[in-house]
């Protein structure tokens, strides 16, 4: 039986903040501590998870990759309650969670573990660098508000690729392949894969295919550039380039944990089934 529980939440959904209020009154019965916490509040989540056996992560996928974040190093598995749109990494329907809550603190169930990335921002002419970032998703270097190309020199294990011109390049794990990638027309890779996607957004004359490369590389991308461009992490982080700065780009040494109650093999038939319910409600918004 877990002992702790961490319950967090995406604030802006009401229905979230209700049922993780429902959740935390519930464990008090069930010889479970739990705490409470918004996930926009990322210190707050740092500080609560020692000790943690598992994070209920009650929203939507970008909850997830917040949870996700800010859990680096600890391999605290996490259960996502889908209260938002696709839920591509979630688990549970709101409605599902109090019928499974007893098999998720007697910890049944199985581990699924996922890559992230990590991520080193390289300021033109600064000896000094910040600490590495982390994303469960993607990493883009692109444009910021100027509508215009830029050019992005990228090299693999220290051997040029290309210079894109381009609005930008993604860099996805296969958890992302779902994602931004997806969305550019770039493959789907199994959410266990330890590969990594690299594909350019809307190339001018440049190589436009996606690659799949091994999880040993090294992927670095230096910006040139007359206006500001931009890094983003995982579509929530974001921080401005200038021409001549490097983003160097690797697997992390962190694996995100998940903990899972559906076979394994059901990614497949989840996948057919939420890209098809993605398509409808594009097609009804449309109406």
């Amino acid at each position: 039986m877990l002992k702790r529980v961490g319950i967090v939440y995406h604030p802006m959904i009401a229905a979230a903040t209700t049922l993780a209020e429902q959740l935390g009154r519930s464990f008090p019965s069930s010889n479970t501590s739990s705490w409470l916490c918004s996930a926009w509040d990322e210190a707050e989540v740092r500080a609560q998870a020692p000790g943690s056996g598992m994070i209920l992560s009650i929203g939507g996928d970008g909850t997830i990759l917040r949870v996700a974040r800010a859990l680096i190093p600890w391999e605290i598995p996490i259960m996502g309650i889908n209260l938002g749109k696709l839920g591509f990494m979630t688990e549970l329907c709101a409605e599902e969670v109090e019928d499974k809550l007893s098999a998720l603190l007697s910890d049944r169930g199985w581990i699924d573990k996922r890559t992230m990335l990590q991520v080193k921002l390289l300021a033109a002419g600064e000896e000094s660098h910040p600490p590495p970032l982390h994303a469960l998703n993607d990493v883009m270097v692109g444009r910021g508000e100027t509508p215009r190309v830029i050019y992005i020199k990228t090299t693999i294990d220290g051997d040029l690729l290309t210079t894109y011109k381009a609005d930008g390049v993604i860099i996805a794990t296969a958890t992302g392949s779902t994602g931004y990638s997806l969305a550019v027309q770039g493959p789907i890779l199994h959410p266990q894969a330890r590969e990594i996607v690299l594909k350019p957004i809307a190339a001018h004359l440049a190589m436009p295919y996606a690659l799949v490369l091994p999880p040993t590389v090294t992927i670095e991308l230096e910006v040139h550039t007359e206006h500001q461009a931009m890094l983003s992490l995982d579509g929530q982080l974001n921080f401005a380039l200038h021409d001549g700065d490097k983003v160097k780009i690797e697997r992390s040494p962190h694996l995100a944990h998940f903990l899972r109650i559906h076979p394994q093999g059901s990614f497949y038939r989840r996948l057919e089934r939420r890209l098809q319910g993605a398509g409808e409600s594009r097609e009804g918004q449309t109406r």
